[in-house]
């Protein structure tokens, strides 16, 4: 005190002219600009007081376009002079942001200043609205490329509108011949590379070379302007920071001391990372003097002190129990909690927003992680975007197969359109052949006659055991061809046809849009036909995509959910289904209209996506397109199933035992086939029935039945 004092009586003369130094020394420097200058420090002061860097903290984007607003307003007040007089310093000397003004500026306006400008504002805008700059930045380079393709054709009419000399003729060359009907739209797959004609091997006398098909290049692939332009929808306005109270609040109240560190908002749900605090255990202890006796306040209450006695962390299950009372908080229909977010230290609150946003099958396509995804596999599926906005995407070889369940009208057969319209974007049909089956005649007959079906979309539950029976022979003569070749899988195989110039095998994707419709017609047939295919078929390059809106155990069965690893769940009615889909609850919490759960089989929890949407316009010019493209390219004979294909009586593995014991005994009876087979007595009834029809066994007009053989 007395310091301070002496300090202001000696040196308080001077405190007049230093602030007035002060204050010129800030005009000078900031001009105009120092209000600007003084709400930023402002700002900053209360971030820090506060604990609360909000929006900067949900949303950096922000901070970084009021930095680049910032320069800018300072580039600009440096180039203005304005008539004016703040304390002793005149602006129209200085400029009107001072010397930081200037400095920026560069005390004049030309081009450069107008270049920084220009991309000042650029990145705020672009900031702001990420998505529509990048828009605008494909649109200004798909322009750029087009402007340079053109740029060599112009310069070659130039050339040709020139006299030309008469050179010497030259001997022709063998001409390249280009595909049929280019369009000018159209992006061209890239040729496969095939390796220059082999010399043929020794053959012995009389024998002639096997002859080999050749191989057929993949000719232009859809653009994709045939799908929709992703629609820019803007976020309804949500308080974020309410929300983030409400959700703090709410878990003090039940006293869970958690806090929330991170917030992704998506198309449909906005995740909440909530960290959990600690939990403290502490104890009263009463304050003794010296000699040991109680020491007592004013009012007479004896003074204690609180010690910490321990400090755990805050369980994960008491944050699961409170998702009903969050939801009844934040009043929303259902809280999914994610405990805990794979790969982070947080639990995840997934809370719906108020309106969902529609995800485009276009924006996932064009996206990087798709166009990478796409050089790697011919099978690359456009799934959806995650609770943060990032798109999706799989790979149908890794898969291998996928089993998509959920309730009528949750976006089951979206899904399914999404995957045929990802393989028809991008493959030809020389690479992947379809078989598609669909028992509800309604949701995949449009697609017939394209290039790409084996045969017409199988709508009689009949012909579906035939086909199946067909896809099954068809992976049976894959294995033996592998193993003449000494391949291991398709990959490897494919590999040694290119080397020797033969037409690769294609990739065969078989969709049964509707499960259920065929359990109940051929339950066992259609059981083991899938079960064999899901457990042998990938090496030989067929994959499997099962829907159905009925996921109960006796649709769904044991066997199928054991070679299928991977499975998409939509919205369903009760955790029953979600069980039998997933073998695990949550999908009865999911909101419907392509909300779902994936369950990749490299992943120990379900990762929440909104589905990609593709709309039936969009698939009739996909379908048009290909149809003008190539005509069909049936299979006769899944056109038209043989009775082999079609009948079932060879579908008991047994019944070839069955006659083998009719050869050796010459009489046999159902009791005896089930004694000598070891099966049940419907079994073996069935076999019997088998062996009368075949003809192997007289109808049992006595008690016993005797081979036919024996009155012959």
């Amino acid at each position: 005190m007395l310091a301070a004092a002496a300090a202001l009586f000696f040196f308080g003369r001077y405190l007049p002219d230093l602030g007035s130094r002060v204050q010129n020394a800030l005009f000078a420097g900031f001009g105009l600009g120092l209000p600007l200058v003084v709400a930023v420090l402002l700002l900053a002061a209360f971030a820090l007081w506060t604990g609360r860097v909000w929006p900067f903290a949900f949303a950096p984007r922000y901070g970084l376009a009021a930095v680049a607003l910032w320069i800018a307003a300072y580039t600009v007040l440096g180039l203005t002079a304005p008539a004016m007089q703040l304390g002793d310093v005149r602006l129209d000397r200085v400029g009107g942001g001072g010397e930081v003004g200037r400095w920026l500026s560069g005390g004049q306006f030309d081009g450069w200043v107008a270049l920084r400008l220009l991309i000042l504002l650029s990145v705020a805008w672009a900031a702001c609205w990420p998505s529509r700059a990048w828009d605008l930045a494909k649109s200004t380079a798909s322009w750029l490329r087009l402007l340079v393709a053109r740029t060599p054709r112009l310069a070659k009419r130039a050339v040709s509108a020139r006299p030309r000399v008469s050179l010497p003729a030259l001997p022709s060359l063998p001409k390249r011949r280009r595909p049929a009907a280019e369009s000018p739209v159209t992006t061209p797959a890239p040729e496969a590379v095939v390796a220059p004609p082999q010399p043929a091997a020794s053959t012995s006398k009389g024998e002639k070379p096997k002859a080999e098909p050749v191989f057929v290049p993949a000719g232009p692939l859809p653009p994709v302007d045939l799908l929709d332009p992703p629609v820019q929808t803007e976020f309804a306005p949500v308080d974020i920071e309410g929300r983030v109270k409400k959700i703090e609040s709410t878990l003090a109240e039940y006293g869970v001391d958690a806090k929330v560190v991170e917030v992704n908002q998506g198309p449909s749900v906005t995740q909440f990372a909530v960290e959990p605090g600690w939990e403290v255990r502490t104890r009263e202890i009463r304050e003794r003097d010296a000699e040991g006796r109680i020491l007592y306040d004013k009012n007479g209450n004896p003074k204690v002190r609180i010690e910490e006695v321990s400090r755990v962390r805050v369980k994960v299950s008491r944050i699961l129990g409170l998702a009903n009372d969050l939801a009844l908080a934040l009043a929303v229909p259902s809280v999914r909690i994610e405990a805990p977010v794979p790969g982070k230290p947080f639990v995840g609150l997934e809370v719906p927003n108020v309106s969902s946003t529609m995800v485009s099958l276009r924006r996932v396509i064009e996206s990087p992680q798709f166009q990478r995804l796409r050089t790697k596999t011919k099978l690359a599926l456009a799934l959806g975007q995650d609770v943060a906005g990032n798109p999706v995407v799989a790979d149908l070889a890794r898969m291998p197969h996928c089993l998509i369940a959920g309730a009528t009208g949750s976006g089951k057969s979206v899904c399914v359109n999404a995957m045929i319209a990802s393989l028809l974007m991008h493959t030809s049909p020389e690479e992947v052949r379809i078989l598609m089956v669909d028992p509800k005649r309604v949701e995949m007959v449009g697609y017939n006659d394209i290039p790409h079906l084996l045969a017409p979309v199988i709508v009689d539950a009949p012909k579906v055991v035939g086909a199946l029976r067909w896809v099954l022979k068809e992976m049976e003569e894959r294995y033996k061809a592998f193993a003449d070749a000494g391949a291991r899988n398709i990959e490897s195989y494919n590999q040694r046809r290119i080397r020797d110039g033969v037409q690769p095998l294609p990739f065969l994707v078989v969709i049964i849009d509707e499960l259920a419709d065929l359990m109940m017609v051929a339950s066992e047939e259609v059981e083991r036909i899938v079960v064999r295919l899901a457990q042998l078929a990938r090496a030989t390059g067929i994959h499997l995509i099962i829907a159905t809106q009925r996921p109960s155990v006796d649709v769904v069965t044991g066997l199928i959910k054991a070679n299928v690893p991977t499975r998409i769940a939509f919205a369903v009615s009760s955790s029953i289904d979600s069980r039998t889909i997933l073998d695990q609850v949550g999908a009865e919490k999911l909101l419907g209209r392509g909300d779902m759960l994936y369950a990749p089989p490299d992943a120990l929890k379900p990762v929440r996506l909104q589905g990609v949407f593709v709309s039936d316009a969009e698939v009739d010019r996909l379908v048009a397109w290909w149809k003008a493209a190539r005509p069909p390219q049936y299979v006769d004979e899944l056109v038209n199933l043989p009775d082999d294909l079609l009948d079932d009586q060879d579908g008991d593995p047994m019944l070839e035992e069955a006659r083998r014991l009719v050869e050796e005994h010459g009489r046999v009876s159902v009791s005896f086939l089930q004694r000598k087979l070891r099966v049940g007595y419907n079994r073996a009834a069935r076999i019997m029935d088998a062996l009368e029809v075949e003809g192997s066994v007289e109808p049992p007009d006595s008690r016993r039945a005797v081979s036919a053989g024996l009155y012959d």
